[in-house]
């Protein structure tokens, strides 16, 4: 092999192994790229809690819950967000047709809240302040979330709700819901320790 031919050879093998390592090097980047680390966990979540007494952010229409010695079937659940805050409200039925409705909330920590429908009801949501069965509430927030409903809720599978919330002294919660073009659904809130609530998954899929 003569002294060209042999340094066109050097110069082409050279060549072959920078560009073996750049496409090395570009895949080892790629790769990290699309490894996104997980969400971090809450390391204050009541794990044992959850363990023993069954965890509320997983129930799902069929599941049996016991709050302060009453059972209750999950007859439907619906799950909304607000410009990436999300949270759950299920609807849930005694054995005698006693409904109530149990919101889930992380805000950071769980806040489960049992409400009460009071269809009676002739107010209106708005003022900063509303007097309700002799009590005073404040308003807390207001806004517009999507839902995905499922179950038997009476409910469309998806839509928008506005809501109105209210809070007391002493944090009874007063609240006002309209679905899509519904009116307003009033409803008095009482917010439940973590150990008054105990969970009895049943077979089947998992709520999304």
């Amino acid at each position: 092999m003569n002294g060209p031919v042999a340094y066109l050879v050097t110069t082409l093998g050279c060549l072959i192994g920078v560009a073996g390592v750049v496409v090395a090097v570009v895949a080892v980047r790629k790769g990290r790229k699309a490894a996104r680390p997980a969400a971090p966990a809450d390391p204050f979540r009541d794990t044992d809690s959850d363990a023993l007494r069954g965890d509320p952010r997983r129930l799902k229409p069929g599941d049996i819950v016991e709050i302060r010695r009453v059972s209750y079937a999950v007859r439907g659940s619906v799950h909304l967000n607000e410009g990436g805050w999300s949270w759950a409200e299920h609807l849930l039925d005694t054995a005698e047709g006693d409904k109530r409705w149990l919101s889930v909330e992380e805000d950071p920590d769980l806040e489960l809240v049992l409400w009460t429908v009071e269809p009676a009801a002739t107010i209106t949501p708005g003022a900063s302040a509303l007097d309700f069965a002799g009590r005073r509430y404040a308003l807390e927030e207001s806004g517009q979330a999507r839902f995905t409903a499922t179950g038997s809720t009476g409910l469309d599978p998806s839509g928008t709700l506005r809501y109105h919330d209210y809070r007391a002294q002493g944090g009874e919660r007063l609240s006002f819901e309209a679905y899509g073009q519904a009116g307003w659904e009033v409803a008095r809130g009482e917010q439940l320790h973590r150990a008054d609530v105990m969970v009895y998954p049943q077979a089947g899929p998992e709520a999304s």
